[in-house]
């Protein structure tokens, strides 16, 4: 048996070091077959002893970066395992680690399904602002929306705040019939689906009078700060560079974004700037910034819905 001691300055370093419910802890002692413990500022890694060797070089260079990023997302440690040459090991690891990425509801269970959706919910949790791309079915809203109700149960939030843009009615909405809210519905339903996926109906209604959950069109958004608060950009790629700018600036203390959106999807007039491609190439190497890219593999829907996506790719290229 061999042993090795790793010191660490503050318990934020730790948070990162070992991941959201210990995720990153709990791989890293799969992979090597040791035993991690923490206590006083130490780090003490024991067992066999290239094993210890080789997990200590791995949590030093998951520390050095993680001073630098501010935090860790499985990706990381995967790189930091890998460069030990457990590459077949890690990915192994890694998918076997997605059920231990769960959100839990009174009565429900809202799980990750798909790798990169576990990495998308760890994001969002390492990162006061998350931009999310993918196609249609992958869980871009459903799992933010997810974790928006976990951090206000948790108490971590005062509120949440759903926001679209309402591109098809250039932002007026005043030519559709009704009143505010009939002319709203079209555009803010399906975040008003999925929040009434983790809310039983009477429940979501009565936070939704209070303004503890608010859902709104991007348009109402100017002139707003939010402080301790849960905000998610549905839609993104319909927002023009201007609106994204005035969107991200609402961002107050405290408080965590989300930003998501399908580039395929642009309905945009021929010619205007997308606001997320453009906020995603400014803002992505940003520390605290984090960028998620879904892909086909991380559809969820009806099975068939890969393959519309897949046809309709194959048609566009």
């Amino acid at each position: 048996m061999s042993e090795s001691t790793l010191a660490v300055h503050s318990p934020d370093e730790i948070l990162a070091l070992f991941g959201a419910r210990d995720q990153h802890l709990r791989t890293i002692r799969r992979l090597f077959d040791v035993n991690i413990t923490h206590r006083q500022g130490e780090i003490r890694v024991s067992g066999e002893q290239e094993a210890v060797a080789q997990t200590t070089r791995v949590l030093q260079r998951l520390r050095d970066l993680s001073l630098r990023k501010g935090g860790l997302s499985p990706l990381d440690v995967r790189d930091a395992v890998a460069q030990e040459g457990l590459g077949n090991d890690v990915s192994t690891a890694a998918r076997g680690s997605v059920p231990d990425v769960e959100i839990r509801q009174p009565g429900r269970r809202v799980q990750p399904r798909t790798e990169g959706q576990a990495h998308y919910v760890e994001m969002i949790r390492g990162h006061d602002l998350t931009f999310a791309t993918g196609p249609a079915g992958t869980g871009k809203t459903f799992l933010a929306v997810a974790a928006a109700v976990e951090s206000l149960k948790a108490e971590q939030v005062r509120r949440i705040v759903l926001v679209r843009p309402a591109v098809e009615a250039g932002e007026s909405l005043g030519f559709l019939p009704g009143d505010l809210r009939a002319k709203l519905n079209p555009y803010l339903r399906p975040l008003l689906d999925a929040l009434n996926d983790m809310v039983d109906f009477d429940q979501a209604r009565s936070l939704m009078e209070r303004e503890v959950i608010e859902v709104v069109p991007l348009a109402y958004m100017r002139g707003r700060t939010l402080n301790d608060a849960f905000i998610i950009l549905d839609e993104a790629q319909n927002t023009t560079v201007p609106q994204m700018k005035m969107f991200l600036t609402r961002m107050g203390q405290r408080s965590k974004m989300v930003v998501s959106g399908d580039p395929s999807q642009l309905d945009l007039p021929k010619g205007v700037g997308s606001g997320l491609a453009d906020a995603i190439d400014r803002l992505g190497k940003i520390s605290g910034v984090g960028v998620m890219r879904l892909g086909k593999g991380d559809i969820v829907r009806h099975r068939l819905v890969q393959k519309i996506v897949e046809a309709y790719e194959q048609q566009e290229g």
